[in-house]
């Protein structure tokens, strides 16, 4: 068996061998439809770490049998780069080159630029790999001459299913050793891998390696061992049952209780459980407007920002994002006033008691069968302080209810200035 790591001897060879990434590669999919009708154009690949760009990179070479040469952009420079193309011209053949380079977002402007010209007559097909958004990050120019492939980071149930081929392959995994690997093991390593497929391997490689076979000759990797390889205890929380609603819950009401310290506890287990940090920012845009609304405005502000934010830096980073919205909500002060006023509304609206629109509201002013008038629309910005009374809804009534707390005090005090109090 050779030396290599076991994330590098079971990377995928073939596009069927490659887990997830359905959405691009899946059958009938436009990335597999460019690879196996060879009609291969620049690509840019960009995901999280560990989700398969380098891999499928070497995939599209191997099916499509052109020369593959690999650049980083940490380590490479405009000499590494002319240096290829100009043998790719001259020496390595009729099928072309894939130039892959890893990392192209950490190439300078200048350096980007330099593969225009290569690039446009087809002397490379250039394939980039990116943790960082290309419209950002990469120039436009190059950008606009490529196909870009956003990569998602892997799901546990794909995770799970590699480190079980490698357990069982004989030719490049573990598959002649007797290695087995506990559910509880296997679910603990799939999950706090975080979508990495390479950490997920390199925790089983160590395992491995550091595990005495038992009398009958079989290696065990239990959840103790999987603990001990990655260096993190796991977290009892089952995502899709009692842990995940349970502590979702104990969160929300956390902020909603204005205690920070609890709240940030529960944030912390559900990061280090490996909870999605998209459904967390989801839950605390909607504590924004349920549990703090008006009181104070900037709430959903910062929680919408905290949410963009985990989409574009991603974890682990993202978790300082999640704590800060998550005290600032937790510090702030309560109302929840306008969900009980859109609640109120709602509920008078299904019950049946839907009011017509009136008719000066109405969109095309017509006059009335049976009237000689047509009722008017005053505009309210033709009045002192931009305010004229007038019927806006059928009926009187009453939703919205401001309280005493925050900025709410300031709303109340408009409204009964304006005679809505």
């Amino acid at each position: 068996m050779s030396s290599d790591p076991l994330a590098a001897r079971m990377r995928p060879r073939t596009l069927d061998e490659i887990v997830g990434q359905s959405h691009i590669l899946g059958e009938g999919k436009l990335l597999r439809r460019v690879i196996e009708s060879d009609r291969l154009t620049n690509i840019i690949l960009y995901g999280p770490p560990g989700c398969g760009k380098t891999t499928i990179a070497e995939v599209i070479a191997k099916t499509t049998k052109r020369n593959f040469v690999r650049l980083s952009a940490v380590a490479s420079g405009v000499a590494d780069i002319r240096k290829v193309c100009d043998r790719s011209r001259n020496e390595l053949g009729a099928r072309g080159t894939i130039l892959f380079i890893d990392e192209i977002h950490r190439f300078s402007k200048s350096q980007q630029d330099v593969l225009l010209p290569f690039v446009e007559d087809g002397t490379v097909v250039l394939i980039g790999a990116t943790t960082h958004n290309p419209n950002f990050f990469i120039n436009t120019p190059l950008v606009s001459r490529s196909l870009v492939f956003e990569l998602r980071g892997l799901e546990s149930k794909d995770i799970a299913s590699l480190i079980e081929r490698a357990l069982k392959d004989e030719e490049r995994g573990w598959g002649k050793y007797n290695a087995k690997i506990s559910e509880d093991a296997l679910q603990f390593v799939a999950e706090i891998s975080d979508g990495d497929a390479r950490h997920a391997l390199t925790a089983i490689d160590i395992a491995m390696l550091s595990t005495k076979p038992d009398a009958t000759g079989a290696i065990n990797i239990t959840l103790e061992v999987m603990e001990e390889c990655v260096q993190r205890r796991q977290v009892r929380y089952d995502k899709k049952e009692d842990g995940h609603y349970d502590t979702i819950s104990a969160f929300i009401k956390s902020i909603r209780g204005s205690d920070p310290d609890a709240a940030i506890y529960w944030l912390a287990k559900m990061l280090v459980a490996g909870e999605d940090p998209r459904f967390i920012a989801r839950r605390l845009v909607i504590s924004a407007s349920e549990d703090i609304g008006n009181a104070d405005p900037r709430g959903i502000s910062i929680a919408v920002a905290a949410m963009q934010a985990c989409e574009f830096v991603g974890m682990p980073e993202c978790a300082l994002n999640l704590a800060q919205a998550t005290t600032y909500l937790a510090q702030a002060p309560k109302s929840n006033a306008s969900c009980m006023a859109i609640s109120e509304a709602m509920a008078d609206v299904e019950s049946g008691a839907v009011q017509p629109v009136p008719e000066h509201l109405k969109n095309k002013h017509v006059k009335a069968i049976g009237s000689n008038t047509v009722t008017e629309y005053k505009y309210p910005h033709a009045f002192a302080n931009h305010f004229v009374k007038q019927a806006y809804l059928g009926i009187p009534k009453k939703y919205y209810r401001p309280t005493n707390q925050g900025y709410e005090v300031n709303i109340a005090r408009r409204l009964a200035e304006l005679g809505k109090e």
